[in-house]
């Protein structure tokens, strides 16, 4: 297996978006929150134009919008005025200050400015103030992400309370489908969930009479805090290092167990994940998981005479990935480029696990850019694209096959409904897959599909 770090030059469009917008998709997923960037106002119209052309809905970001003055005698004046803006105009109950490039560059002292501006306004004690930390040019967008769940419960549930019996679920960067049906699963395991971050409202939300500056949905504040009193944690993030782990933050703050799993996509992962909840809340797997575990093994047999030994590269979020290739070696297809915009060696050592049983091992890109995706899926002759629309150039120029998933998918709509979890989930990223892998063949042989 070969494997590909940092040690180049140069960056060519790196498959990762930056920091803080990890940091607004995470704070989009608490109840009544904005989020004012730090920084100049373009980091903000960008973060805005990337999660709306994701998502189709509209987005608020404020901006303490930093002049060339700010970036020379620093920003506090501005950063201070901005909070007042966005409190006055907004009235949320969280306002996220995420630090942006510039900010980080200059050396503000975030921490202290609003803790001086609490002193000067002791009303906006009123508003929970989170600040993160969030250079984009050190990570990647599921660093912020990971960084502001952390902060927030940090501030909300640090210390224990009486057990509630609760499962918490942090569900990582999925879709709002996939969080609406990890809703649905655990209310058939009959025990009450919190879900942090939760935006399957507020980033697909439906029509309204009402307009809303802050949209509905999201956890809450109570919720949050009640996280220190659950029986258990369950995370699907196993790349990211311990510090930017929820469950492991709240198994050393308030005493509640948790497990870091892999994303349920795949059999196996599904399994993984089924068989927990079931051992967690001592409750059978619902019949209805069943099913639907029996149907996607029967999709599996129908699929493999056309997935079988195709070679796929693909690319994106760590876990997303990991979760991706696992099932790909599941129904056949061959994973010969696997790459992220993660650094870690977790991530490598578990592709390496999930494709063992193969003749020949993928390239594995870390900290990757997509001129050395391009590179590697043209040497290894891939015949399938996975990942976000960022690649849409490579399957261009290769004239293969781009099955859109992850983050951004901006040249097609419907990104915010894929659903991608569990049994079922599965079963639709098989269909989709196969359909793109046969409709491909068609237009190769250029005659369509006819039974004569």
């Amino acid at each position: 297996m070969k494997s590909s770090a940092s040690s180049h030059v140069s960056t060519t469009n790196p498959c990762r978006m930056c920091r803080p917008m990890g940091a607004c998709l995470a704070f989009r997923g608490i109840a009544n929150s904005m989020v004012l960037l730090h920084g100049s106002q373009g980091c903000s119209t960008y973060m805005r134009r990337y999660i709306s052309s994701h998502f189709n809905e509209p987005v608020d970001i404020a901006s303490s919008s930093l002049s060339e003055k700010s970036a020379v005698y620093g920003g506090a004046a501005n950063l201070k005025q901005g909070i007042r803006n966005v409190v006055a105009r907004y009235s949320p109950s969280v306002l996220g200050v995420v630090t942006t490039c510039l900010t980080e560059t200059i050396g503000d002292d975030v921490r202290q400015i609003i803790a001086a501006l609490l002193v000067e306004e002791p009303s906006l004690r009123e508003v929970l103030i989170v600040p993160v930390s969030a250079p984009s040019y050190s990570g990647s967008h599921m660093d912020g992400f990971h960084d502001s769940c952390v902060a927030i419960l940090e501030r909300l549930a640090s210390r224990p309370i009486p057990n509630n019996g609760a499962i918490n679920i942090f569900p990582g960067f999925i879709s709002p489908a996939d969080i609406r049906h990890l809703g649905r699963i655990l209310a058939d395991f009959q025990t009450p969930a919190i879900i942090l971050p939760d935006f399957s409202q507020t980033l697909d939300g439906g029509i309204s009479d009402v307009y809303r500056r802050i949209p509905v949905g999201g956890t809450s504040l109570e919720q949050i805090g009640q996280m220190a009193g659950a029986a258990f944690s369950i995370e699907f993030n196993v790349t990211s290092p311990e510090r930017q782990s929820s469950s492991a933050l709240l198994e050393s703050l308030a005493d509640v167990s948790g497990e870091r799993l892999p994303l349920p996509i795949g059999l196996r992962n599904c399994d993984f994940f089924f068989q927990a909840l079931s051992d967690m809340t001592l409750t059978p797997v619902p019949a209805r998981y069943k099913e639907e575990r029996a149907r996607l093994l029967d999709a599996m047999v129908d699929a493999h005479k056309y997935l079988f030994g195709k070679k796929v590269a693909v690319y994106g979020d760590a876990d997303m990935v990991l979760a991706l290739t696992g099932f790909m070696v599941d129904v056949g297809l061959v994973p010969v480029v696997c790459a992220s915009s993660g650094d870690g060696a977790e991530f490598t050592r578990r592709i390496s696990e999930a494709t063992a049983g193969l003749e020949t091992r993928p390239a594995v890109l870390t900290e990757t850019d997509f001129d050395r995706i391009g590179s590697g899926a043209t040497e290894a002759g891939a015949e399938l694209l996975v990942g976000s629309s960022k690649g849409n150039h490579i399957a261009r120029r290769l004239d293969i096959p781009l099955l859109r998933l992850g983050f951004p998918i901006h040249d097609r709509i419907g990104a915010q409904r894929l659903l991608h979890i569990g049994y079922q989930g599965t079963i639709n990223l098989l269909d989709r897959l196969t359909n793109t892998i046969i409709a491909q063949q068609q237009d190769e042989y250029g005659n369509g599909y006819s039974y004569m």
